[in-house]
């Protein structure tokens, strides 16, 4: 049966019910509703301007909920970024939608109001987007002190692109065979993803976050280090997010195994199973990178499982001990792990109220059994 939507760009819809869609009075969805407003604030002279008065007063939550979707229609989501149309209340859950097209909030950042400009210069994605600073610069709502900020950052982005531009060049001597043998590999789980766009398993912004809180409580020399610090993370992390959500499951796959560590930290959260654990294969990751990996819990289950089959990673304890830790891991895992643990480990692992209470009881049985072992 045919949506009620598809109804109307067929015309196939009596006047009646386009005048009480226009309304919001119709029993559906409200994500399908808020759908047909659009079309209809976006396409029909007669009721165009009814609708855009209901949608601007339409239910926060479900707007929300709708402005959170990253699988939202994009007319839809575009509507909603609008300039004229925009929520300031709604700003900062788009901000964070990766299927929010830069180019719609650059054309927001050039002509936003000064209560939309607070909201924006608070997100890390405004900030570490070329587009949107540009179109930030040309905003005639800025402070001096705002259009500083905006000249500053716009010319840092342009010396860490460089930098990016550089390190994929130096990436093209990883041999195309161990890609080209994995996409074989895996040919049919990913014909089966099809289009799928990036979906990041938790934010891909907290780590900014917690970096930017220590540069407040930092001072003096360690206050000015830290910002530097933070300033390169942000802005790394801005560049490969915008590269990121243009590519499609097979390009991100290349880039898992051939980009650079900060790409990696950012596909490992992918939450396309065959993207994530494509990081796993790449010849340049390192231990370091996967013992980080190990103990975070914004990581699919697939990958905390993938980690300990690789030999390598294996036989790197901290790489072990991390994946047991972490309550995120996958019980059977944990459980055949927790029998390479240092005795310290053990007994910390028993007491760690993250985990599992079957992870705790088989640490402290074997804590008892290797101490009783030790003391012979």
């Amino acid at each position: 049966m045919p949506r009620m939507i598809e109804l109307m760009e067929a015309a196939a819809v009596p006047v009646n019910i386009m005048q009480s869609a226009a309304k919001g009075s119709l029993t559906l969805p409200p994500a399908e509703m808020i759908e047909i407003l659009v079309y209809l604030a976006n396409h029909n002279p007669i009721f165009g301007e009814q609708a855009r008065l209901t949608l601007a007063g339409w239910d926060l939550e479900a707007s929300r909920a709708v402005a959170t979707d990253l699988n939202a229609p994009q007319e839809v989501l575009k509507y909603m970024v609008a300039p004229q149309n925009v929520r300031p209340v709604l700003l900062p859950t788009l901000l964070e939608n990766l299927s929010v097209p830069d180019s719609s909030l650059a054309e927001l950042a050039a002509s936003a109001s000064c209560e939309a400009l607070e909201v924006m210069f608070k997100s890390a994605r405004v900030t570490l987007s070329q587009p949107i600073l540009a179109g930030l610069s040309s905003n005639a709502n800025l402070s001096e002190m705002q259009a500083e900020t905006v000249k500053q950052k716009l010319a840092a982005l342009d010396q860490v692109l460089a930098e990016l531009e550089q390190g994929e060049a130096e990436s093209d001597d990883v041999l195309d065979e161990q890609l080209m043998a994995y996409l074989a590999e895996h040919a049919q789980e990913i014909a089966g993803e099809g289009e799928k766009p990036f979906h990041a398993v938790g934010g891909v912004y907290d780590d900014i976050l917690e970096v930017h809180d220590a540069v407040a409580d930092a001072s003096g020399a360690a206050a000015a280090a830290a910002k530097k610090a933070a300033a390169k993370i942000g802005e790394q992390r801005g560049s490969a997010l915008q590269k990121i959500s243009r590519l499609d499951v097979k390009g991100r796959i290349q880039l898992a195994m051939k980009g650079n560590k900060e790409e990696r930290s950012i596909l490992i959260r992918d939450g396309t199973k065959v993207v994530a654990l494509a990081v796993l294969e790449s010849p340049k990751i390192t231990d370091a990178e996967v013992e980080n990996f190990a103990c975070q819990k914004n990581v699919l289950e697939a990958v905390l499982r993938g980690i300990p089959m690789k030999r390598r990673f294996f036989k790197h304890y901290p790489i072990v001990r991390n994946i047991t830790f972490n309550p995120r891991s996958p019980l059977d895992v944990s459980v055949t792990l927790i029998k390479y643990l240092l005795l310290n480990d053990l007994k910390n692992l028993s007491t760690n109220k993250d985990v599992s209470e079957t992870v705790r009881k088989l640490a402290l049985k074997m804590y008892k059994q290797k101490k009783e072992v030790g003391q012979k």
